[in-house]
């Protein structure tokens, strides 16, 4: 069986999903790998939901009678820190973009193979299975809060401050920034950070590194055009700068 790992209870999985037969299929698929999952089929019910139950992580389809995929994210995000995965039967770029920019965390074309979709959901699942070590393992691998001037990221608070004010982060940006800034000093590219977060090869054509750091930036008071904290070096990836 294509179980993942477990903690003290299964992670809960909500799908938001209006194809009764493929969100059947999808739920028995990942049942039957260890996780609880429930369905919701209306997008104007999704948002209430998921505030209320905050599964482990949320699968939500793009076009959903009631209120779409897009407008669910955005109003989500604020009440909800997990990972969301977007999926569409749209391929247009613009829409994938969108998703990103809205807060998701991974976006998957349909049909997607359940398999496929089994891997994305434990690369995001160990994302969140990481941060979640005791503070002695923490402590063995790497610090758990860095400070540059001003801002500080926290790792084991999954926060981070400018001028001592929070900063609003999705659970995507806060990984990008701390890994960016944990390997301050040092050029990753993006072949690393897609691997480092996403768990599975990068294929050369997504985007969602480029538009979360474009995200990242103005939050941590970068300069979006002259950045002088994330730097893009260019053919290479992308630099944290220790000091600025």
């Amino acid at each position: 069986m294509d179980g993942v790992e477990q903690t003290n209870e299964s992670w809960r999985i909500l799908i938001v999903e209006d194809d009764e037969r493929l969100a059947d299929l999808t739920r028995e698929y990942l049942e039957s790998n260890g996780l609880t999952v429930s369905v919701e089929s209306h997008g104007g019910a999704a948002v209430e939901r998921i505030q209320k139950e905050q599964p482990d992580l949320v699968v939500l389809d793009l076009m959903l009678p009631g209120e779409d995929g897009l407008s669910i994210c955005r109003r989500v995000r604020p009440l909800y820190s997990g990972p969301i995965i977007m999926l569409t039967a749209r391929t247009d770029d613009l829409d994938q973009v969108l998703g990103l920019e809205m807060g998701a965390d991974d976006y998957i074309g349909k049909p997607v193979q359940p398999r496929v979709l089994l891997a994305r959901i434990r690369a995001l699942l160990r994302r969140l299975d990481s941060v979640q070590a005791t503070p002695r393992e923490s402590a063995q691998e790497e610090p758990v809060r860095l400070q540059f001037n001003d801002l500080v990221v926290d790792r084991s608070m999954r926060e981070a401050w400018l001028n001592e004010q929070s900063i609003d982060l999705t659970s995507a940006e806060f990984d990008l920034l701390w890994l960016l800034a944990s390997n301050a000093g040092r050029v990753l590219s993006r072949e690393e950070i897609f691997t480092a977060l996403r768990g599975i090869e990068y294929d050369g054509q997504d985007r969602s590194i480029d538009v979360r750091v474009s995200r990242i930036r103005p939050k941590i008071g970068d300069d979006p055009i002259h950045p002088r904290r994330i730097k893009t070096v260019r053919s290479k990836g992308y630099l944290f700068v220790k000091e600025v």
